[in-house]
């Protein structure tokens, strides 16, 4: 097994996560609970990946998903971006009424 395979399944692993975040933020329009300075260092973490991948590029003879795992470092910067975006947003909101209240 190849190295870059297990690298491009906890990209999409960890990516799965963000779309669900984002979808919550932008139904409720609240975020409490959720951390900026999190998001901030994994952004961060994110960003290490893509310089390394630059920095380190696969080979000529590596396969098309080797070569192009950058993007879902990037994929996932562009997710956690978002819902760090809607933090920023709605931060100020009130917790939405409960049906049941």
């Amino acid at each position: 097994m190849e190295a870059w395979l297990f690298e491009a399944l906890m990209l999409l692993a960890f990516g799965c996560s963000w779309p669900a975040s984002i979808a919550k933020s932008l139904r409720t329009r609240f975020v409490r609970g959720k951390s900026p300075a999190f998001m901030t260092i994994v952004l961060g973490g994110y960003a290490c990946g893509i310089v390394h991948k630059l920095l380190n590029p696969a080979g000529p003879d590596a396969g098309f998903l080797a070569q192009h795992v950058i993007w879902l470092y990037v994929l996932d910067m562009a997710l956690v971006g978002t819902d760090l975006t809607l933090y920023f947003l709605f931060r100020k909101n009130a917790e939405p009424a409960r049906a049941g209240a």
